[in-house]
């Protein structure tokens, strides 16, 4: 008999302020069941990285792989705000200085149709006792972001099925780390009986005390380091006897007095990098308040239209977490301001569409004011207000201008916003009728400070 764990982190997004706690509760277990003669596995199943955190946003990343070091991984994923979060040259070097394998069976270059050179399709690894586990991963399929990026994604269906084939002869025990949300993992554990252990992540779902599907094991661990997923595996003659699965709650562990500080020292570091970029010099603030000499929110929708090449645009001022102070604009106040992982689109609608939109904006309005959001790219904390520019709605006659003249129904109307837009359910006019079109690989942040080092450069 042999017992097999598998430690698994998932959806930290970058909140370092529970990394201490976590390395030091693996480290100290895997060398305590590693002494019980046990085999430890360690893995992480994506969103490790996001870049609402100074440091990953200052470092592109490379400082999260570099604490990703310190545990010993034996194979990490990636989540989307690592496939569509940073740039293709961005993940082309996040895992330069990895120790630990990079796994990733369906993302490949949308030019050659080759997978990237730094992931893997799978990894078999031998325990002492001659078990052989298979590893394999997938992760989110978004073609809408990915392949503006450059990146062929494909879906579960085109690739699993012959990761299975290839890999399944070879191993005793098939575990797939899957960034793939709760939803696919229940079609997986349903439709392929191959797969012994699924890890679970993306949809921040929560197995406390693991699932199973006929006789495929679940794990799932929740997000931001809350929670660390553990596997238990009894192993007879390369044969699963019995598993179970836990996940372990991260605030049951003692606080070591230099936990504060190490968190508050990541933040500090961030920060420091992000003021060394300077970007601009402005004679005037710009001001989360709408009613402002200059709204922040009115320069950037003028700075979304000169990138999107457009008469007009759209936001919401629930985007713009912190004004930014007249004199030099440095990396760091974008990044406070626009914390966001939001890319931009450029919409066509024809005018009877355009209207419908409006219409659909004007409704929901007074709801989305104060509305919490949380996901799809937004890192603030209420919608806000809606706000254009190029585009006129008069409430009293209930009727939408173009540049000052009334929509044709028959024209075409092309306007920028952020991806954000088609995410969300509100407006579902752009995506169920626009021509979309992701305009890549600038966040909105910046776009602004293209915008601002143009037009107010250093002097």
């Amino acid at each position: 008999m042999e017992e097999i764990v598998i430690f698994h982190t998932n959806d930290l997004h970058s909140h370092l302020e529970n990394w201490p706690k976590i390395r030091r509760y693996l480290r100290s277990q895997k060398a305590q069941y590693e002494l019980a003669g046990k085999t430890v596995l360690t893995v992480d199943l994506g969103d490790f990285v996001d870049r609402w955190h100074p440091l990953t946003e200052a470092t592109d990343g490379q400082a999260n792989v570099e604490l990703m070091n310190e545990i010993g991984y034996d194979a990490a994923t990636i989540g989307n705000n690592e496939g569509v979060g940073n740039s293709k040259e961005q993940l082309n070097h996040l895992y330069d200085h990895r120790h630990f394998d990079v796994l990733l069976g369906n993302l490949f270059d949308l030019k050659t149709g080759q997978a990237p050179d730094w992931a893997s399709p799978y990894k078999i690894i031998e325990t002492k006792c001659h078990t052989k586990i298979g590893l394999i991963a997938l992760t989110a399929p978004f073609p809408l972001t990915y392949r503006p990026n450059g990146w062929d994604i494909r879906s579960t269906k085109e690739t699993l099925p012959a990761l299975i084939r290839d890999v399944q002869p070879q191993c005793d025990v098939l575990v797939l780390m899957s960034h793939l949300g709760i939803d696919e993992d229940i079609k997986i554990a349903n439709q392929f009986p191959e797969v012994n252990v699924l890890l679970g992540s993306h949809t921040h779902h929560l197995f406390k005390h693991g699932e199973k599907i006929n006789r495929t094991q679940l794990s799932a661990a929740g997000k931001f380091g809350y929670y660390i997923g553990e596997v238990h595996l009894s192993i007879e003659n390369g044969r699963i006897i019995h598993s179970e699965a836990k996940a372990i709650p991260t605030s049951d562990f003692p606080l070591a007095s230099e936990d504060q500080r190490e968190g508050d020292d990541y933040l500090a570091l961030g920060h420091q990098l992000l003021k060394a970029q300077k970007i601009a010099e402005i004679k005037q603030p710009l001001l989360v308040d709408l009613n402002a000499e200059q709204p922040l929110i009115v320069t950037t929708l003028k700075a979304i239209k000169e990138k999107g090449q457009t008469e007009a645009a759209i936001l919401n001022n629930g985007l713009f977490l912190s004004d930014i102070p007249k004199g030099i604009v440095d990396a760091d106040q974008l990044h406070e301001s626009l914390p966001h992982p939001m890319h931009l689109i450029r919409v066509t609608l024809s005018g009877t569409e355009l209207l419908r939109m409006i219409r659909e904006m004007e409704k929901n309005r007074n709801y989305l004011r104060m509305f919490p959001i949380t996901g799809m790219g937004f890192r603030g904390k209420v919608f806000g207000e809606l706000y254009y520019d190029g585009i006129t709605y008069e409430l009293q006659k209930q009727q939408v201008l173009w540049q000052n003249r009334p929509i044709e129904p028959l024209g075409e109307y092309t306007f920028t916003t952020v991806d954000h837009f088609m995410f969300i359910p509100f407006f579902p006019t752009i995506e169920l009728a626009g021509k979309v079109e992701f305009i890549f690989p600038e966040f909105l942040r910046t776009v602004l400070g293209n915008y601002l080092n143009t037009h107010y450069p250093i002097q």
